[in-house]
């Protein structure tokens, strides 16, 4: 009946499934640690993708910050409000944003969306999922822009008249300069603002000086600069400079006295600031200047002090060739310039330190693995160089209570301390659950999951768990045999004495975080020779390249470089495989003696 009642006059019953895949607007479920579980047709039309491309993996790992347009705020932004939805219970709208998505091809499409996240409650009114809605509102702001654009012509054109008027009638020299003057510092400033953005993004000493170079010192019409960096409890001064010579701006780099006369070192040292208009004044600063002006070909020079607070940092150098004199508006456009560095040199310590501590207990959960007759057994972990967080990589070697050895490769979702902390609480809940059960790999996941479950632990990751015998039950004495259990990692990589290799593809299990699902355990003999590989996806995963190509290159590689002992053989792989990883890399590899 048409009156939405069965035939007795109950209400029908609804089905809600149904109508969350028909809801014209799109919709994404996600977890609390914003991972995908669902998708409405919407979205996918939406975003141009499909099903199996957006479950199970984190929101920002399918749409991360678009690499040509990386002073956009909308990974950062998007990431605020779930959390705010997350953290308070309450619905959360936000501004209109520009948040570029993969075109499938390597590259980024420009959109806008208008978001609204909600927490979705249980009964007791706990937060156990959020709802994402992206309303795609791209034509609507480029239709708006193109009418502000020709408004803006319009304007330009009406501005351009009068200005030409204003010049016809001008009758006076200096006051045609002093507008000039007030024009082009003007500009410089602006220019500053904008690099406020590029500044942002700088994750290095070196990133900060290519900016320095690239636009500020263009802004500043310089000819050359440095960033000193004071050395933490020690009395140099490292410096990053512009090779200007010739007329080409390439980063090199120093180290000078923190006390000595240079003016980069008295700015640093005592925060004075040092203008020097001409020659003549920067030889009267110091002697040493004069090896100075003369190899670098610069005359007039600025040195500020890059505080923040009370700490002084180190210092930004400019340099001039020809003389150059600091009117008041440009002393505060160069102080607004090193005010900007100094913030962002703070922001690059700050996150070294961290990310140093973070990488110092990663590094300290990833024990060496155990000495095994008839098994050599090496492993690498290597960081990203992009971002100054950690992730929840690891491995593990250790021996099973019946005399096999365990091999464990595992990757948690993230790159925070929250992944680090729920690697490390997998990591030793699975060592304990391995060793006291004594089972396979398949009960040894399922052993797991229901301790995390107990324990509160609510993350998803991905893992390899493999037992290696030596010898074998059966079969050839020298060999040695394994089994495995993969649930939702990248399969291993098996390279035969002959050396051809293949990949240990199997129909994937679960995640770990899914649930207490039915997993299966694979079987195989390792003859004498063989290696074989467990890796995370930093190894294969790359930003242009789909994750399948990158495991066949690394077959092949491995495959190629089979004959190096184990050690090397490492080696070689991450040199050739990760010369700048985007993500982190755990490497396993094991030979059968």
């Amino acid at each position: 009946m048409g009156d939405g009642r069965d035939r007795v006059g109950e209400p029908a019953a609804v089905d809600h499934a149904r109508i969350f895949a028909a809801a014209p607007s799109p919709y994404l479920v996600l977890t609390l640690d914003l991972v995908i579980v669902e998708a409405n047709e919407a979205y996918l039309r939406a975003t141009a993708r499909t099903r199996e491309e957006l479950l199970g993996r984190e929101l920002f790992a399918v749409f991360p910050t678009n690499p040509d347009h990386p002073e956009g705020s909308g990974v950062p932004n998007l990431r605020a409000s779930l959390l705010r939805a997350r953290d308070t219970g309450r619905p959360d709208t936000m501004a209109l944003q520009r948040y570029d998505i993969p075109d499938g091809t390597g590259g980024f499409v420009r959109r806008y969306w208008s978001p609204m996240n909600v927490p979705i409650l249980d009964d007791d009114g706990r937060v156990v999922l959020l709802l994402h809605r992206p309303e795609d509102v791209t034509d609507f702001v480029q239709e708006r822009r193109r009418s502000r654009d020709e408004q803006a012509r319009g304007e330009t054109f009406r501005r351009r008249m009068e200005e030409a008027e204003a010049d016809l009638y001008a009758r006076a020299r200096e006051l045609r300069g002093a507008l000039a003057a007030q024009a082009v510092a003007n500009r410089r400033l602006a220019t500053l603002v904008d690099l406020a953005a590029d500044l942002a993004g700088c994750e290095s000493v070196a990133e900060l000086t290519e900016v320095v170079v690239d636009r500020g010192l263009g802004a500043l019409d310089a000819d050359g600069g440095a960033v000193a960096v004071r050395d933490d409890g020690g009395d140099l001064l490292r410096l990053t400079l512009t090779d200007s010579l010739g007329g080409v701006a390439r980063a090199r780099f120093a180290e000078l006295p923190l006390t000595g006369p240079l003016p980069s070192s008295v700015s640093a040292y005592a925060g004075h600031t040092v203008f020097l208009p001409d020659r003549a004044a920067a030889l009267e600063f110091t002697a040493e200047m004069a090896d100075v002006v003369a190899s670098t070909g610069l005359e007039a020079w600025a040195a500020l002090p890059l505080r923040v607070g009370e700490r002084l940092l180190g210092s930004l150098t400019v340099g001039w060739r020809a003389p150059h004199p600091f009117t008041p508006r440009e002393v505060e456009v160069l102080g607004a310039f090193a005010a900007q560095c100094a913030q962002t040199l703070d922001r690059i310590r700050v996150h070294r330190e961290q990310r140093r501590t973070s990488e110092t207990l990663q590094r300290s959960l990833l024990s060496d693995p155990p000495p095994v007759a008839g098994l050599d057994i090496a492993v690498r972990y290597h960081p990203a160089v992009e971002h100054e967080q950690v992730g929840g990589d690891w491995y593990d070697a250790f021996p099973a209570a019946d005399g096999a050895t365990t091999l464990v490769i595992g990757d948690v979702t993230g790159h925070d301390r929250a992944a680090l902390t729920a690697m490390a609480q997998i990591r030793n809940t699975l060592r304990g659950v391995a060793y006291v059960l004594g089972e396979p790999p398949a009960a040894i996941f399922a052993g797991l999951e229901r301790a995390l479950r107990g324990l509160g632990v609510s993350t998803f990751a991905s893992a390899v768990v493999g037992h290696v015998r030596v010898p074998p039950a059966s079969g050839d004495p020298r060999a040695a045999h394994l089994t495995w259990c993969n649930a939702g990692h990248p399969p291993p990589v098996l390279v035969h004495p002959d050396g051809t290799a293949r990949l240990l593809a199997t129909d994937p299990d679960p995640l770990l975080g899914v649930g207490p699902l039915p997993r299966r355990d694979h079987e195989l003999l390792l003859a004498p020779g063989a290696t074989l590989l467990l890796y995370t996806d930093g190894l294969v995963e790359r930003r242009d390249t789909l994750i399948d190509v990158g495991v066949e290159r690394l077959r092949e590689a491995a495959a190629r470089l089979c004959d190096l002992p184990l050690e090397p053989f490492c080696d070689a792989l991450l040199a050739e495989l990760t010369a700048e990883p985007d993500d982190d890399v755990a490497l396993l590899a094991l030979r059968v003696g």
